[in-house]
């Protein structure tokens, strides 16, 4: 045991639950539990503005068909294009082909791609099934994706990925030794997903409180403006901290591929929110 293992925290997990033969990944039962929970929430808020649920069932599977492919896609078309001529059927479902077939999983994704996916086809669920602004559907999505966010990086942090720069003066420094393949020596690095799933658990309480408790809820697009601009800046920020992830193939002088990306997203949600008061709870699209 070295020096640095014993001021540091050392975080070294194993892959996952072992039950038999099966091992279950911990990032996997973080997204059970995201989707798991998020559907709960869903019938809950539907409950409240007393909605018919029976759309639900096609708001969940597509709202996971939506976020999984956006993911994908976005992963390879920000960080990795060249996939689409290398191993084009590995873009599109968890294996590789080449050099040989092996399953792999979904081991790229990208939350920017998700978030474009998941909003196009939110609208697209909104004015064909439910007959409804699309801003309605948007600020109760964004609720259960703020909680999501958390689920998700707290995955990343089991599996010791999307870790932070060294830090060898910080109190919050971890180790990461899974990572020594990757980056070389195991140094302190910042914990980056753990700041990441709290900003991102304190978003959800503090939208899940003005759902409740204000009348925000009834300017439709609010909340999810306010998601979009809270959100992207923590992330934004949080860039400052990590380690690149793979090769930044869209950069705008200090600033990474994840910053750049995020910057139009936060735009976004401050001019939704801005408009938001010229849509009511009432209006039907």
């Amino acid at each position: 045991m070295n020096l640095a293992t014993l001021l540091y925290f050392t975080w070294d997990p194993s892959k996952g639950i072992e039950i038999g033969t099966f091992t279950l990944h911990y990032y996997s039962l973080m997204f059970v539990l995201a989707f798991g929970i998020g559907y709960y929430l869903f019938v809950k808020m539907f409950k409240i503005d007393h909605e018919s649920e029976k759309s639900l069932d096609t708001i969940f599977t597509w709202t996971l068909i939506g976020t999984i492919l956006g993911a994908r896609l976005g992963h390879v078309i920000f960080y990795q294009p060249e996939l689409f001529k290398q191993d084009f059927w590995s873009v599109f479902l968890p294996i590789q082909t080449v050099p040989e077939f092996k399953f792999t999983g979904f081991s790229g994704l990208a939350s920017h791609g998700a978030a474009i996916v998941l909003v196009i086809s939110t609208i697209i669920i909104a004015i064909k099934v439910l007959k409804k602004n699309p801003l309605w559907l948007l600020d109760r999505l964004a609720i259960t994706v703020a909680l999501a966010g958390f689920f998700i990086r707290m995955g990343n942090f089991f599996n010791s990925e999307i870790v932070g720069k060294p830090a060898p003066d910080s109190p919050f420094a971890v180790l990461f030794p899974q990572q020594s393949m990757e980056y070389g020596e195991i140094v302190p690095r910042y914990p980056t997903q753990l700041f990441e799933a709290f900003s991102y658990l304190a978003l959800f309480f503090v939208m899940w409180g003005i759902y409740l408790y204000t009348k925000k809820k009834y300017s439709q697009g609010w909340l999810f403006g306010f998601f979009f601009a809270v959100l992207w800046t923590i992330r934004f920020l949080v860039e400052f901290l990590k380690e690149p992830q793979g090769e930044e193939k869209i950069t705008l002088g200090i600033l990474n591929t994840g910053q750049v990306l995020s910057i139009p997203l936060v735009i976004i949600g401050l001019a939704v929110m801005l408009y938001s008061k010229n849509f009511k709870y009432e209006d039907k699209f």
